[in-house]
């Protein structure tokens, strides 16, 4: 019995492994735009940024929140969505000190503040944690099917954050395309170890799982209020970020009753 568990746990490791390649593909397939078109415009970016939010806030809820308070009650998933916003705003402060923000489509970055491509990879990292520790978690709990509800989810807003990425370098004018493509593909990469994390968590840690759903959901809901949205409403006189996010909705309830 023990043997057969054990075989079941690597089946559950090697599927959240696929998801986040799965998950960094979408985000390549974002940064790959900065070869097809020679500038986006920052209403596009702002756009994409709303559908990002809006499917992201939907599975935070349907894949992650609902279902860990179904399994244990209100309390574990409380206090892990309460940890899981309380670790992406002190990451943020910390990367803010260094004068360098993830989500920055429409501005440049400072040349004089800037610390090298690294610290923003780290803060692209720090921001997609919660992706790839989402995508891992569902799978380590061993529910396949809602798993790759939430991978597709993710995977889809993964293609406009790719977009952002490689888009913001580019318009530093400090980075080729080629080097904004590779950063915005590093973006999504880092995402494949943070899956198996998520995945062998759960694994070794049954008891922990509905806190680790609601640290993921905690840091999911952190990012979209304090980076996405606010980046998205930066030209006020638009709605279409809000109506982007209402179909972001609309895509991830449709994908969680079909597949569900």
């Amino acid at each position: 019995m023990e043997i057969i568990e054990y075989v079941k746990d690597l089946d559950l490791l090697f599927l959240a492994i696929l998801g986040g390649i799965f998950l960094a593909a979408m985000n390549v397939l974002g940064a790959t735009s900065v070869f097809l078109v020679k500038n986006i415009s920052s209403k596009v970016i702002n756009a994409s940024l709303g559908l990002a939010a809006g499917v992201m806030l939907a599975a935070s809820f349907t894949s992650l929140i609902i279902p860990a308070t179904e399994m244990s009650g209100i309390v574990p998933v409380s206090i892990g969505l309460g940890l899981g916003g309380i670790f992406i705003f002190l990451g943020d402060r910390w990367i803010g000190k260094f004068g360098i923000h993830s989500y920055s489509p429409t501005h440049k970055v400072s040349t004089r503040r800037m610390r090298g491509i690294m610290l923003f990879v780290c803060a692209i990292t720090l921001h997609n944690l919660p992706e790839g520790l989402a995508v891992g978690v569902g799978f380590g709990m061993g529910d396949i099917t809602n798993a790759l509800v939430l991978m597709f989810a993710i995977g889809i807003q993964n293609i406009p954050e790719g977009m952002a990425v490689s888009f913001s370098l580019l318009s530093t004018e400090k980075y080729s395309r080629r080097k904004s493509f590779f950063y915005g593909f590093l973006s999504g990469g880092v995402e494949i170890p943070l899956t198996f994390l998520g995945a062998f968590w759960v694994s070794a840690f049954t008891t922990l799982l509905p806190y680790a759903m609601g640290f993921a959901a905690g840091a999911m809901v952190f990012v979209i209020a304090h980076e996405i949205i606010p980046e998205s409403q930066k030209e006020k006189t638009s709605s279409l970020p809000t109506i982007m996010l209402m179909m972001g909705l609309i895509i991830m309830l449709i994908l969680d009753v079909s597949l569900g």
